[in-house]
């Protein structure tokens, strides 16, 4: 089961070639101040994992939150354009970090894991973030742009997992799945 609604995650998941069913989960993605963008994407994740409802033993939920950290500024999804140009303007032409804290729960047990990636966007005019928040692809995405699409343009780098980036470490998550067993690897049958 995937918490989360975001068809960015269910995209990723779906390329595993798992079944899975979609359960959101809403909580308060409201950030402490102060704290570190590794702590609040732990922490949320975790929340998200812990509202989900009861669950049998037998189903595995996985949710995360992912949020963009430039230096000691954390930013979530941006409010409005306004703080989506904002956002944008203070990440074009440098090296920021893309964190995305996960959860596995499972038989009665939560597993988490962090992935941090490391993204430098190029630099851009006034005109070109104009350009790309009418787009209108920068809202309701951490650091307000979205590397699968449009915002591919802004990025120069990317060092760590391209999927983290997009929102959800599929590589990690994966190798979380068989490390509790949830799944396990299908081998051909010899005649």
């Amino acid at each position: 089961m995937l918490g989360s609604a975001s068809p960015r995650r269910r995209d990723l998941l779906g390329r595993t070639g798992l079944p899975f069913t979609i359960r959101p989960v809403d909580i308060d993605e409201s950030l402490a101040p102060g704290e570190p963008a590794e702590q609040a994407a732990a922490r949320l994740a975790l929340a998200k994992a812990r509202a989900a409802g009861p669950l049998d033993d037998t189903t595995a939920l996985i949710t995360a939150d992912t949020l963009v950290a430039l230096d000691d500024l954390v930013l979530g999804k941006p409010a409005d354009q306004a703080q989506a140009r904002w956002m944008l303007t203070r990440l074009a032409g440098k090296e920021h970090r893309v964190v995305t804290g996960f959860v596995l729960r499972y038989g009665g047990h939560l597993h988490s894991g962090l992935a941090v990636t490391a993204v430098r966007f190029r630099r851009l005019s006034d005109p070109e973030v104009e350009a790309y928040l009418a787009t209108g692809e920068p809202m309701g995405k951490a650091g307000a742009y979205a590397i699968q699409g449009t915002g591919a343009a802004l990025v120069t780098e990317v060092r760590g997992s391209y999927t983290n980036v997009v929102g959800l470490p599929l590589a990690a998550v994966v190798k979380m799945l068989l490390t509790h067993r949830v799944i396990e690897p299908q081998q051909e049958r010899q005649p």
